[in-house]
């Protein structure tokens, strides 16, 4: 079940809607979505779906630039407002009392979560990252890797295999780069947006099953 979502005390205000599951667990995910899209995106509500169905309550919401601007990408200047927006949906899954916050994002979301998470590292309890653009399409040399030796933060990308962003070898090669626990999911044939055009899907429970292991394994080494 999902209902809309508002905070308007909040600084920058918060917009989106909660995925309230059957049976929670105490665990919690802040979902939010690329330059292109919102918080209605297709991946983002498939994936919230799947999320709540194994438990967790997701928060998907749209980053600040999208509330001020309808269509069109964000601006570079927008950047540490977007992460404001990321850092405050966070602090009110945690003011519900859930146990862990994850937060996770897909491509640019993503990006500014891995960023705010190297300045912030107990921000969230781990990352979920889908289609992490690693270079602009055609631009291999323009990385976006300058924070990820910072990065302690647990994280769990997933990653077309025909991503434009970043071939499999790139991201394999730039996840070296990351001190903390982290692991890829390889979505074989799937690009940017990781979904089909047409046929059902089972990507997005195959990623929460994928997410969850991971989490396992980290409990194990603590």
């Amino acid at each position: 079940m999902s209902i809309p979502f508002d905070d308007l005390n909040s600084d920058p205000v918060i917009y989106g809607y909660l995925h309230v599951p059957a049976r929670p667990t105490g665990k919690a995910v802040v979902l939010t979505h690329g330059a292109g899209a919102d918080c209605q995106s297709k991946l983002l509500v498939e994936m919230s779906n799947a999320l709540a169905e194994s438990g967790f309550t997701v928060l998907r919401f749209d980053l600040p630039f999208r509330r001020e601007r309808p269509h069109g990408p964000p601006s570079p200047s927008s950047a540490a407002r977007d992460r404001d927006g990321l850092r405050r949906a966070v602090s009110i899954m945690r003011e519900q009392k859930n146990t862990q916050v994850f937060l996770g994002g897909h491509s640019y979301g993503g990006r500014q979560a891995t960023m705010l998470a190297s300045e912030e590292p107990e921000l969230a309890d781990g990352l979920l990252l889908l289609s992490y653009p690693l270079h602009p399409p055609r631009k291999p040399n323009q990385l976006r890797t300058g924070h990820f030796p910072k990065l302690t933060t647990p994280a769990f990308f997933v990653h077309g295999t025909r991503d434009p962003f970043g071939t499999t070898a790139e991201m394999k090669s730039a996840l070296e780069l990351i001190r903390g626990s982290h692991a890829m999911l390889e979505v074989d044939g799937a690009g940017h947006d990781l979904l089909p055009k047409k046929t059902a899907n089972e990507m997005p429970s195959r990623v929460v099953s994928e997410f969850k292991a991971f989490l396992k394994t980290l409990v194990k080494e603590d």
